[in-house]
Parts: C-alpha cells; sequence; structure tokens
C-alpha cells in the first residue's frame, strides 16, 4: 500500500487514522489497549438505565466530586473543584481564561518534548511559546529554567509529571522549587497530572495538591487509569479567586461532561475497589516496558528512561535521521503505527513514540514489526 494522504493537522491523528482506516498495529495514539474495570462496566449498565439523561450540574455530580475530594484530602479551603470534558477540556478552559486575563499577553513555556496541546494552545490564540528541554538525570535544569522565564517574560508554565512523551516525574524538591519561582514572579503553572497513577517507579510520586494558589493549577482525569478515554471526565483544582469567570466560560464552551458516566463513575469510587485494576494495568505496561527497551537498545536505539505514563521515547538508530519518514515507511512496509519526535518539537526529528499501554500479544508484535524493518532497512 502506497500512503497517498496528505498530512495536515495532529501527527498524532494521522498515524492512529492510518490504522483505523487501513488495518495494522496502532502504537500511535495515547490510547489505552485495555477493558475498562469489569465492575465499572456493569455499574455503568445498571446507571443508564437510571434518570440521569439530562445535564449534569456545571461544576460535576454532587456524588462524584465528594470521591475527588477524598482522594485529596490534603487541599485548603481556598480550593475550588470543577469537573471538565477531560483533562484536554481542563486545560483548554483554564488557557481560554488566563488568555483573557492577561489580555492576550500570555508568553508560554513547556518542556520539551512537549505535548501537543502545550504547543498548539498558544498558536490557536496568538500567543508565544518557549521551550526548555527536559533533561535525563532530572527533570529542568534551574539555571536554564530562571534564564528562559527572565528573558521570554514567562507568564504561564505547563508541566506533566509524568509527561508525555517523555516519561519524566518531577521530585519533590523540583515542584518546591518550581512553585516558589510562579508563585513569587506572578506565573501561571498548569500541573498535568493525567498519568499520575500510572508510575513505574518504586516510591509513590509527590504532587502539591496542599499548595493550590492563586497561580497553581492542578488537572486529572480518568481516562489513562480506568481505560476511558471515550467517557471524556476529568477535573481540576484552583484557586478560589478563579472561580467566577472560569465558570462564565466552561457554561459556554464545555457546560458538563455524560451525566451517565459521571454518575457511574461516581458508584465505583464510592465501592473503593480501585487498585487492583490500576496495578493490573501498571503490571502490563511495566512488562512492555521492559520487553521493548530490551529489543530497541538491542537494535541501536537510545530508549530514554522512563519514570511512568504511556510511552517509550526512544533516539533512532544512526542511520535513520527523520522520524517522519520513518514513521511512514514502518507503516507502509509492516502496518505498525508510531508517532514521529517532530510532532512535540522540530529539534526531536530523530525520536520517536511508541505507545506501550497496550495488550501484549498485539504490543509485542508491533515492537518485532520496528525490529524486522530497522534490520531489512
Amino acid at each position: 500500500m502506497v500512503i497517498s494522504q496528505k498530512i495536515s493537522g495532529s501527527l498524532i491523528g494521522f498515524f492512529s487514522n492510518l490504522v483505523k482506516t487501513h488495518g495494522g498495529i496502532n502504537l500511535a495514539q495515547g490510547i489505552p489497549g485495555f477493558q475498562p474495570p469489569k465492575e465499572l462496566i456493569e455499574i455503568l449498565s445498571k446507571t443508564i438505565c437510571e434518570d440521569f439523561h439530562q445535564y449534569a450540574p456545571g461544576l460535576g455530580n454532587l456524588k462524584l466530586r465528594n470521591e475527588i475530594l477524598k482522594m485529596y484530602q490534603e487541599v485548603n479551603a481556598e480550593t475550588s473543584l470543577f469537573v471538565t470534558n477531560g483533562a484536554t477540556e481542563a486545560i483548554s478552559l483554564i488557557y481560554t481564561y488566563l488568555n483573557n486575563k492577561l489580555k492576550s499577553k500570555l508568553n508560554v513555556l513547556a518542556f520539551s518534548p512537549a505535548y501537543e496541546s502545550y504547543i498548539h494552545l498558544p498558536k490557536i490564540f496568538g500567543n508565544n511559546f518557549y521551550s526548555v528541554s527536559t533533561k535525563t538525570n532530572s527533570y529542568f535544569d534551574k539555571d536554564e529554567l530562571l534564564k528562559s522565564i527572565s528573558q521570554n517574560k514567562i507568564k504561564l508554565i505547563f508541566l506533566a509529571s509524568p509527561g508525555n512523551p517523555y516519561g519524566k516525574i518531577l521530585t519533590k524538591d523540583e515542584f518546591d522549587f518550581l512553585i516558589n519561582i510562579c508563585n513569587t514572579n506572578k506565573i501561571f503553572l498548569i500541573i498535568d497530572a493525567v498519568y499520575k497513577d500510572l508510575y513505574l517507579t518504586e516510591g509513590k510520586p509527590y504532587y502539591p495538591t496542599d499548595k493550590i494558589s492563586e497561580y497553581i493549577f492542578y488537572v486529572n482525569s480518568f481516562s489513562k487509569k480506568f481505560s476511558i478515554t471515550g467517557w471524556r471526565i476529568g477535573y481540576f483544582f484552583c484557586h478560589n479567586s478563579h472561580v467566577e469567570q472560569i465558570s462564565y466560560i466552561h457554561d459556554y464552551i464545555g457546560l458538563s461532561s455524560p451525566a451517565p458516566f459521571q454518575e457511574a463513575l461516581a458508584r465505583y469510587l464510592e465501592a473503593g475497589n480501585t487498585q487492583n485494576y490500576i496495578d493490573e494495568i501498571k503490571n502490563v505496561i511495566f512488562d512492555n516496558m521492559a520487553f521493548a527497551e530490551n529489543l530497541l537498545n538491542a537494535n541501536n536505539f537510545n530508549c530514554l528512561p522512563t519514570d511512568g505514563g504511556y510511552f517509550i521515547w526512544a533516539k533512532l538508530p544512526a542511520n535513520f535521521n527523520d522520524g517522519l519518514q520513518f514513521g511512514l515507511d514502518l507503516y507502509e512496509k509492516h502496518q505498525t503505527a508510531i508517532i514521529p519526535g517532530q510532532h512535540f518539537g522540530e529539534e526531536w526529528k530523530q525520536y520517536i513514540r511508541i505507545n506501550i499501554a497496550r495488550e501484549k500479544e498485539e504490543f509485542d508484535k508491533g515492537i518485532k514489526n520496528i525490529i524486522k524493518f530497522v534490520q531489512n532497512s
């Protein structure tokens, strides 16, 4: 098959649509290859027959909000909670609000390789985007970060922990340093924690949800940890001073995520048996990562160390210098889709992102196809 489609828009969408249209193995889009928890589906099948078919409250289903607050008992009385249409709406809602608040004078920084929304939201709103590189042994270089903040008059920082595509997790010291910088210099910080529960480190990562302030926002969702990306249920915490204006914007561009799904999720959380499912998918992800890294590194890839999340972030062998061409040729010959590194910044042209949150049989075949392609090129 010769790929004749014109590439436009998101490379994630392009490569995923190749598989959806022509078949193959999708190691591209960040969607889980797992079924949601059986208990959650059983609860939903009952809930859908009850009276939950109208708009949910704008701030979210009350029972679901209470269950979320139980997960974050350290948040203080000056903090408010919004339930949103996934973390994507949460991030774009906060961004829209801050853009209005600062009257478009919003210079934005993210750690590169940067998740696509961090790059494209500033483009959509006509703002300036800057990046500093994520480091291998730490998340960021403090001097490099401070220099970029000062030179570029940064007003907003995006931070994902674990990162996407590079699954680094901030330490407590790094979080404290960054929060202090933001509070002191009146810089807004959006903490994106959608992979929070899918950590692969020995110790549980630290998240500063007790330090929500006028400048600190915290975003999360249920999409990844329960394999329900299509349910579109996310949430965020913000300081009470933002609530009135964010509510106003939310009423007109988001309103509410689906009411039956919110109610079913609330009942599932209330039952309290969620950790077994999370542990099961973490085990699959960890095994997939180990399997893939061994094969890829043995065939001259360089897989950067991963603390958590869904992805392997790998530098291509020396005889490949273009992730996009690599991805096109790989799909052409072996119907296996990955994401080229340049989607996350042009400086990452020699890298690729591989989704490891897939069922083992499919994933193993996809990795073996990548190795076969490299060996025969």
